[in-house]
């Protein structure tokens, strides 16, 4: 289906309908919450009704968007909900626990940006060719002819300043720029939220940097390199999951190395694995490999532990996609 038809059926669906409930994937990203709350200003400016959920809490670096305050534990929410707007998700499965809220016959609309949606959705926007799904919503409001007030500016520029890592992934377009510049005309400061979502670190992740460098590691053809962060060290320096984040790009960023991996213990005892590429390498496809999925560059996936047979599973399967 091209972007053209996705595009009037996603309008249709918000025009037809009313009382939506927001989702995004568990432990939200940048994008996540950039599209999610960018999805609830354009809501609110056609006069819909609304509910924002995630199992998780936003986290403290995000909670200067717009409307952040809005998210809601879906734990603490009683009732379900016939009208869903699903945004980042490749799979319904990323909802967590908050597909618990969705009516036996809810209604998805599907709205991502991941190679490996399966289109779970009744009407479905997924545009592989999207750096962000925050860019997909501003298309989205361009098609619904809704001029967008700066709160919802600020979040959908965040969701493609976090997802081309600050314009500085190969998904970085001309339509990239073309979008940030429509969003730089409604006012927003783009040095302010970079600084904030980009370069500021707290004390722990600074902690959490300097004693995970030391697990860095690369193979003997030196295009592979990955570190690893174990529970007892988050709980030692008194770090958290989102500490951990970005951690991967020390392995990726290491010169000659082709993909870079972190290996992070959840506190159920399994492996969270990120995986990033620089050129050659489809990480999506090695991740979806066990049960995860994500970009052609950017991908992850949660798999049982012991930590070291995941590593050796990951690591090899790396290795065979090197040489092939």
């Amino acid at each position: 289906m091209d972007r053209e038809t996705m595009l009037q059926e996603a309008a249709e669906f918000i025009q037809e309908r009313d009382d939506f409930l927001l989702l995004t994937h568990v432990q939200p990203d940048g994008d996540a919450y950039g599209s999610t709350l960018g999805m609830a200003h354009l809501l609110q400016t056609l006069g819909k009704r609304y509910t924002i959920a995630n199992e998780d809490p936003v986290v403290d670096k995000f909670r200067f968007l717009p409307m952040s305050e809005k998210f809601q534990l879906s734990s603490e929410i009683t009732r379900s909900f016939s009208h869903v707007i699903a945004l980042d998700c490749g799979d319904i499965r990323r909802l967590g626990e908050s597909a618990a809220l969705l009516a036996d016959e809810a209604e998805i609309l599907n709205i991502d940006h991941h190679k490996t949606n399966d289109l779970f959705g009744r009407a479905n926007l997924v545009d592989l060719e999207a750096a962000a799904t925050s860019q997909i919503v501003f298309t989205l409001a361009k098609h619904l002819e809704l001029d967008l007030n700066i709160g919802g500016a600020i979040c959908l520029y965040t969701g493609i300043l976090t997802d081309t890592g600050g314009f500085r992934y190969s998904n970085t377009t001309v339509e990239v720029h073309q979008i940030v510049a429509g969003l730089l005309d409604v006012g927003i400061n783009p040095f302010e939220i970079s600084d904030r979502v980009l370069e500021s670190l707290t004390w722990n992740q600074v902690q959490l940097i300097r004693e995970a460098l030391g697990s860095l590691q690369r193979d003997e053809s030196g295009k592979v390199a990955w570190l690893s962060v174990s529970r007892p060290l988050l709980n030692r320096l008194g770090a958290s999951d989102e500490d951990a984040e970005g951690l991967v790009s020390y392995a990726r960023n290491v010169q000659g190395v082709e993909v870079g991996i972190l290996f992070r213990e959840k506190e159920d005892g399994s492996i969270k694995v990120s995986l990033r590429s620089k050129y050659r390498v489809d990480v999506g496809e090695i991740a979806l490999s066990f049960g995860g999925g994500g970009h052609a560059r950017a991908a992850g996936c949660t798999m049982p532990g012991p930590a070291e047979q995941v590593q050796l599973q990951v690591l090899t399967k790396v290795r065979e996609a090197i040489v092939s």
